[in-house]
């Protein structure tokens, strides 16, 4: 079994917050001037070019190192049926070729993957190839950092 660059524990963060991303629409009423409480908070999912979630999406994947860059788009077109588990390192040296193709390699890299609206499911199919059960506990995705998980966790266990 091959193994990937990149830990499960980032690329479960990775699927989550692309989940979140990719349930936005296209925003339908730009000039409403309506209150979230009367429309009933609908508009949070409207894709108006400023949505946190992106950008704390494209800031994750644009810091990740060039091996862990390549395991994403791999994983993808793995998710997506484009290879086997057999054919992993095809899959990575075909990522590896066309990262040669951008002049700005990480940051192309990031929009590619963004522009993708079912990237979360492509990633989980391929965790799944792997073996991998992004959703078991111990996988949990966390952007804390870890001071504030662990204060979080000391005051959870607080009575």
């Amino acid at each position: 079994m091959p193994e990937l660059a990149i830990s499960a524990e980032k690329v479960a963060f990775i699927i989550e917050k692309a989940r979140e991303f990719d349930v936005k629409e296209a925003d339908s009423d730009p000039d409403s001037g309506s209150n979230p409480s009367d429309d009933d908070a609908v508009d949070v999912l409207t894709d108006d070019g400023s949505d946190p979630t992106g950008q704390e999406l494209g800031s994750f994947i644009f810091a990740l190192n060039e091996d862990e860059q390549i395991d994403l788009v791999a994983l993808t077109w793995l998710g997506r049926g484009e290879g086997t588990i057999d054919e992993w390192s095809d899959l990575r040296a075909r990522a590896v070729d066309a990262r040669t193709t951008y002049r700005a390699p990480r940051r192309e890299t990031v929009r590619y993957l963004l522009g993708d609206p079912m990237l979360g499911d492509l990633l989980a199919e391929g965790l799944d190839a792997f073996g991998i059960d992004w959703t078991d506990g111990n996988l949990t995705a966390d952007s804390s950092s870890p001071s504030e998980r662990d204060e979080d966790e000391i005051t959870k266990q607080q009575p």
